[in-house]
């Protein structure tokens, strides 16, 4: 007869084996234990919508997952299962679902755009707002206000100033208009931080003069250090983070000649980043 204390033993120890066994099992044996999801599918079709230009219909075909991002060129955002978008500028557009399934899981699926004209309203009227190419880039001109101390450089898809020492500088371009139409102007901003700092954005019919600050018309949207915005780390959409400026929607009696004018400088300017510049018709 085995003793009580050693049965007891016994059953412990194997019940600790046990558990040990599967500890050391490796992570692919929990393969279909319902936690992820075998089947999950990110694939979508695109339809134009009927009657309309530069709208479209995104649809997920397969609904086995919890919820689903999209990113259409800008960044992924959480949406439905069936989005519509409106893609006003003419251009290649690589959309992308992702599907997120349980346990975190995810799947993708991308698809290319083609998008033959820009929309007669609310294409972008800024040329070589992206920043992409050196043609982006020669459609800006810059403005020397200061003699040194504050610039402007460009990258691929980016355009970045940099200023200290109270110096300023800005880049403009000139752009034709209609009279009695309401503009909105935007674009993506980032930074890490600034300090007495200002970043001013005007649409004006006065033209910019170098070695001359540019004030025409008051600052539509901006950052502002002393008005409480651009002094620790941002990033999105200027028309959300300005803290400055009378509004980015602008309209003009007559058909026109206007100035965008993107200006900064200050005391201690950490970097600035701006992309996909914008001004587009609101009716």
């Amino acid at each position: 007869m085995i003793p009580k204390k050693t049965k007891y033993r016994s059953i412990v120890l194997g019940v600790l084996g046990m558990i040990m066994l599967a500890g050391c099992q490796p992570e692919d044996s929990f393969e279909n234990n319902g936690l992820t999801d075998p089947n999950l599918d990110a694939s979508f079709t695109i339809t134009p919508v009927s009657g309309t230009a530069n709208r479209y219909v995104l649809e997920a075909q397969n609904l086995n997952y919890i919820f689903s991002k999209w990113d259409i060129g800008e960044g992924a955002y959480q949406g439905k299962s069936t989005e519509e978008i409106f893609l006003p500028d003419a251009g290649t557009y690589n959309i992308t679902h992702i599907a997120v399934g349980r346990g975190g899981e995810s799947k993708s699926a991308s698809q290319e755009l083609v998008v033959a004209e820009s929309d007669p309203n609310a294409g972008n009227l800024v040329v070589g707002g992206k920043f992409e190419t050196d043609e982006d880039i020669a459609q800006w001109t810059i403005l020397n206000i200061s003699a040194s101390g504050a610039s402007w450089t460009f990258d691929s898809g980016s355009a970045t100033i940099t200023a200290s020492d109270w110096n300023q500088q800005g880049i403009f371009q000139a752009i034709e208009v209609q009279g009695g139409k309401n503009y909105a102007v935007d674009m993506s901003v980032q930074g890490e931080g600034s300090v007495d700092t200002w970043f001013e954005v005007y649409v004006s019919t006065t033209a910019p003069v170098q070695l001359s600050d540019y004030s025409a018309d008051g600052t539509r949207i901006g950052l502002n250090t002393w008005a409480g915005c651009g002094g620790t780390p941002f990033s999105g959409k200027l028309s959300q983070l300005s803290c400055s400026g009378s509004g980015n929607v602008v309209s003009f009696d007559e058909d026109t000649t206007i100035y965008l004018v993107i200006k900064c400088g200050g005391g201690n300017v950490g970097a600035i980043t701006i992309d996909n510049v914008e001004l587009r018709g609101t009716n």
